[in-house]
C-alpha cells in the first residue's frame, strides 16, 4: 500500500493527463473518479435557485436573495467551528456529513412551498459549504503533496466546473416555471448525487481519515490564533479576501449586472459567457497545470492578474459600446480570459496554504482561507449593488482595477515571506537559489 501522502518530484509524474492519474495512489484515483458527477446537481439547482424560488414558489425577489444571502452567512459564520471539528474528527467524517447537509438541504429547497422550508434548506446548504471546502482541501493535501497536490487542485477545479456547466445546461434545457415538478425534480437529483462520494469514504477510503496529532511538545495549544502566527498566513488571507472580491465575487453578480445594464447585451450573451467560461477551464487546465510546475506560485499568480486586466479591460470597453456585437463580443472575451486566469489561481492558492499548514492545524487553516474568500464573495455583490444600481459603471471597472493592483502588491509581499518549498520551487533548486544568494 502507498505511504500517504504520496510525493513524487514533477520530472517522475509521466506526461499528461495520463500520467497525472497514473501518478496518483488508488485513494486519489477514488476520490477524483466522481468529482463533476457529483456536482452535476449542484450545477443544476445553482443558477435557478432564485428563479425557482421567485416564479415558482412565488417568493418576492427580495425575500429570495435574502435567502440565498443566509446561505452565505451561515457558511461564513460556520466555517471556523467547522475546521476546528475537521482537526479533532478528521476531514473525512466531516465531508460525510457536508454530503448530507447538502443532501438534506436540496430536499427541503425542492419541496419549500413556504418560507420555513426554503429557510430550514439554506440553512442545511450553508452548513454543508462551511464544512466542503475546508474538508476537500485537507482530504486531498493527506493523500498527495508536492507537484502531485498543485496538479490534483488544478485537475479537481476542472472536473468540478465540468459537473457544474454540464448541470447548468442539462437543467436550461428541462426546467419549466409552469411545472414545479421538473424543479423538484433537480434539487432530488442534486441530493442524490452529492451522496455519491460517501460511497468511496465509507469503503475504499475508510482508512484516510485525514486527521493529525499535535506535535507531542510544549508548543501552543491548537487555535485559531495559532493560524495566524503562521508565518505568511495573514497575507495569505487578504489575498483570499480582495481576489476574491474582484473574482468569484463578482463573477455571478457584478459581471451578469454590468453586462445587462451598462453593456446592454442579451441574456444569451451572459449564457455564452459562462459557457466560454466552462469550456477554457475543462480544455486548458491541464495543459497550464504542466506549464506552471516548478515555477514561483506567486509568479504564477501575477500571470493570472495580466489575464484578468485584460478581462475586465474587456468588460469596461463593452460599457462604452452598448447594446452593440462589438459590446456582446468583448462580455464573451472577458469570460474566456477570466476563465484562463482561473485555472492560473486554483492550483496555486490552495497549494500555498496546504503546504504552509501544519497537519495538526490543516483543517483551521483551509477553513481560515475559506473564510476570507467568502467574506469577499459577500462584499463583491454588495458593493456591485450598489454602483451598478447609481449607473456608476466607470467607477466600478476603477474600483475592479485598484482591486487587481492591490492583489499584485499582496502577491510580491507574500513572496517575500513564505518559503521556496511553499512557493512551489523544487527542493533542488530552491538549494540552489539558496547557494546563490550567500
Amino acid at each position: 500500500m502507498t505511504t500517504l501522502p504520496k510525493d513524487l518530484p514533477a520530472h517522475e509524474i509521466g506526461p499528461g493527463l495520463r500520467g497525472f492519474w497514473q501518478a496518483l495512489p488508488r485513494e486519489g484515483r477514488f476520490l477524483l473518479s466522481t468529482v463533476a458527477l457529483q456536482h452535476l446537481g449542484r450545477g443544476m439547482t445553482l443558477p435557478f435557485t432564485v428563479i425557482y424560488l421567485h416564479e415558482v414558489r412565488h417568493l418576492s425577489l427580495d425575500t429570495a436573495g435574502m435567502i440565498m444571502a443566509l446561505l452565505a452567512l451561515v457558511a461564513a459564520v460556520m466555517a471556523g467551528p467547522m475546521g476546528s471539528l475537521t482537526d479533532r474528527f478528521g476531514a473525512r467524517w466531516m465531508l460525510i456529513a457536508s454530503g448530507v447537509c447538502q443532501s438534506l438541504g436540496a430536499v427541503a429547497m425542492g419541496f419549500a412551498t413556504g418560507l420555513p422550508l426554503a429557510i430550514t434548506g439554506a440553512v442545511f446548504m450553508g452548513l454543508s459549504a462551511s464544512i466542503g471546502w475546508s474538508a476537500a482541501n485537507t482530504f486531498i493535501s493527506a493523500l498527495v503533496r508536492g507537484p502531485l497536490r498543485q496538479r490534483y487542485f488544478g485537475v479537481n477545479f476542472a472536473l468540478l466546473n465540468l459537473g457544474i456547466g454540464a448541470g447548468g445546461l442539462i437543467a436550461g434545457a428541462f426546467v419549466d416555471v409552469h411545472a414545479p415538478i421538473t424543479f423538484e425534480l433537480i434539487f432530488l437529483v442534486d441530493a442524490v448525487l452529492v451522496l455519491i462520494p460517501g460511497i468511496w469514504l465509507l469503503g475504499p477510503l475508510r482508512h484516510v481519515h485525514a486527521r493529525a496529532t499535535a506535535p507531542e511538545d510544549d508548543g501552543p495549544m491548537p487555535s485559531y490564533a495559532t493560524v495566524l502566527r503562521l508565518p505568511g498566513m495573514r497575507w495569505v488571507l487578504l489575498l483570499a479576501v480582495v481576489s476574491s472580491f474582484v473574482g468569484y465575487g463578482q463573477f455571478e453578480a457584478g459581471v451578469p449586472a454590468f453586462a445587462r445594464s451598462i453593456s446592454q447585451v442579451s441574456t444569451e450573451t451572459i449564457g455564452v459567457l459562462f459557457a466560454a467560461n466552462t469550456v477554457v477551464i475543462v480544455l486548458l487546465q491541464f495543459w497550464v497545470l504542466q506549464r506552471i510546475d516548478g515555477h514561483r506560485r506567486t509568479r504564477v499568480g501575477l500571470v493570472m492578474l495580466v489575464l484578468w486586466f485584460g478581462a475586465w479591460g474587456a468588460m469596461g470597453l463593452s460599457g462604452l459600446l452598448p447594446a452593440t456585437l462589438t459590446a456582446a463580443m468583448l462580455v464573451v472575451l472577458f469570460g474566456a480570459l477570466f476563465g484562463l486566469g482561473e485555472t492560473l489561481l486554483q492550483p496555486t492558492l490552495p497549494a500555498i496554504t496546504n503546504d504552509m499548514a501544519p497537519d495538526h492545524l490543516r483543517g483551521r487553516v483551509n477553513a481560515a482561507q475559506s473564510t476570507a474568500f467568502m467574506s469577499g464573495g459577500v462584499l463583491g455583490p454588495l458593493v456591485a449593488g450598489v454602483l451598478l444600481d447609481r449607473g456608476l459603471g466607470g467607477l466600478f471597472i476603477g474600483l475592479i482595477i485598484g482591486g487587481l493592483v492591490v492583489t499584485g502588491w499582496l502577491l510580491l509581499r507574500l513572496e517575500r515571506i513564505i518559503s521556496p518549498e511553499v512557493n512551489g520551487v523544487p527542493t533542488a533548486a530552491a538549494s540552489t537559489v539558496s547557494a546563490s544568494a550567500g
